[in-house]
């Protein structure tokens, strides 16, 4: 043996001890220390890069590093258990935000205020659609198309007139409660159709509420002496509670049509006024009052006669609208009961109108209403002649008498 194969066969030796012998405890101590440090280093690296891949950030590649690699299962086991945490994330059904762009998530559970808000829609819709229908119930029980073909068949030359009464009646009696009585005035001269309109409004309404509801006054008839007015004051007041009682117990409206009230007393005009004022307890809101009488005539023979230019014209004035001032200046003086009812003055009848009442009256007395003798008969009586315009000075007053004597 050689002394090179010895010098071999004795390093080799030594190198068998050398590993034989065990690792002191400083170089264990200095090993774990540096795997703690390299396994921090690692953490703090994976944790930072999860938050940029949240938060979008692209990825920067990683700086080199020139410590050793060491392989461990660590990242292995992080990347499988956030793989898990996301299918189960998943599976939930809930969202998660990163910590640099929170939001809040969209509630998708359905609101029962919209549903009371559909159903209180409804409710109203129902309501209003039901007072509608009540009303239009009202007004049919009082047959108020019927009363108007009426009038245009039987009263001449005062459309204005029926056209505003028909109104004023449609608007109250489209409700049952109301706060005052419906009051209308109706004047005009001698002739023109007052009455007449009076007993047609009567007759129309005992058809449709009875006889019991319907009070057709008369001052010169029901209460004829002076003497008697205290009772006769009594015996209205009486009696006009009696329909309204009664009328509440039905659910309808009664009608009071006073005539010839140039002629009433003022006690009487004073029981009038106290029925129809409004008061706190006033039990006679829901009546209508038709007042008839030829007050303040002279007045409005005198408008229709300066404004015949006009009527030649255009057609017949609007008493209503311009005369109103006029006449509630004058009627005050006669009495404060004129001040609570809408006027409705009427007008002067023309020839033609006068012919159109000798047609109508004959029709009902069975003569047969030839032209050329209606004619005659209209020229005996005598008229107004202004602009070419010829107005009855009595209007139809004597039509009947002329027919009679035929």
């Amino acid at each position: 043996m050689g002394d090179k194969d010895l010098t071999e066969t004795l390093s080799d030796g030594e190198m068998e001890k050398s590993s034989r012998e065990p690792l002191t405890f400083y170089q264990f101590s200095s090993t774990v220390r540096a795997v703690v440090r390299i396994r921090q280093k690692y953490q703090a690296m994976k944790k930072r890069r999860m938050e940029l891949a949240l938060c979008g950030t692209p990825l920067l590649p990683p700086p080199r590093s020139t410590s050793p690699k060491i392989f461990t299962f660590d990242g292995v086991a992080s990347n499988n258990s956030l793989i898990v945490g996301k299918k189960r994330k998943r599976k939930k059904g809930r969202i998660l935000f990163p910590n640099c762009n929170r939001r809040v998530p969209q509630n998708k559970e359905h609101s029962r205020a919209k549903n009371c808000l559909v159903l209180l829609c409804v409710i109203v819709f129902l309501q209003i659609y039901n007072a509608i229908e009540n009303l239009d119930d009202h007004v049919l029980k009082y047959d108020l198309e019927g009363l108007e073909k009426t009038l245009k068949r039987e009263v001449f030359g005062q459309q204005e007139v029926t056209e505003g009464l028909l109104v004023h009646l449609k608007d109250y009696l489209s409700t049952y409660v109301h706060s005052k009585p419906l009051v209308v005035s109706l004047l005009g001269p001698t002739g023109v159709g007052k009455s007449h309109l009076g007993r047609l409004l009567a007759q129309h309404f005992r058809s449709v509420v009875g006889e019991q509801l319907v009070l057709q006054y008369f001052v010169l008839h029901h209460c004829p002496s002076e003497g008697d007015l205290p009772h006769c004051s009594k015996t209205l007041t009486s009696h006009i509670s009696e329909m309204v009682t009664q009328a509440e117990e039905e659910e309808k409206i009664p009608i009071f049509i006073f005539d010839e009230m140039e002629h009433m007393p003022r006690e009487l005009l004073d029981t009038v006024l106290t029925l129809i004022h409004t008061r706190d307890n006033n039990e006679y809101l829901n009546a209508i009052y038709i007042l008839i009488s030829n007050l303040e005539h002279e007045e409005i023979t005198k408008f229709v006669l300066q404004n015949s230019s006009s009527i030649a014209v255009s057609g017949r004035p609007r008493l209503s609208k311009e005369l109103k001032p006029l006449l509630l200046s004058k009627l005050k003086k006669h009495h404060l009961l004129w001040l609570e009812g809408e006027l409705l003055p009427l007008s002067l009848l023309e020839k033609i109108h006068v012919i159109e009442c000798f047609i109508d009256e004959m029709s009902r007395e069975g003569f047969y209403p030839e032209r050329s003798h209606v004619e005659r008969l209209a020229e005996e009586l005598s008229y107004y002649s202004v602009s070419e315009l010829e107005f009855s000075r009595t209007g139809c007053k004597q039509v009947v008498a002329k027919v009679n004597l035929l």
